[in-house]
């Protein structure tokens, strides 16, 4: 279940991006390498935006 309708994140899926987030301004800081950080961050929202589209889907196909 989405944390928000707005949002295709479960409130798991927000948390854990949200870390992902801290630990790659903390490495920005000290000028270390952010993007394996950065890519399970966008994997994370990837699959988010499609299990809601799935959802989305079904829904439809089950009014018609």
């Amino acid at each position: 279940m989405p944390a928000t309708n707005h949002d295709p994140h479960t409130w798991g899926e927000l948390a854990r991006v949200v870390g992902l987030g801290v630990r790659i301004q903390h490495r920005k800081a000290r000028g270390k390498g952010t993007k394996r950080l950065e890519n399970r961050a966008e994997k994370i929202t990837a699959q988010a935006q499609e299990r809601e589209t799935k959802k989305a889907r079904e829904a439809a196909r089950r009014k018609k």
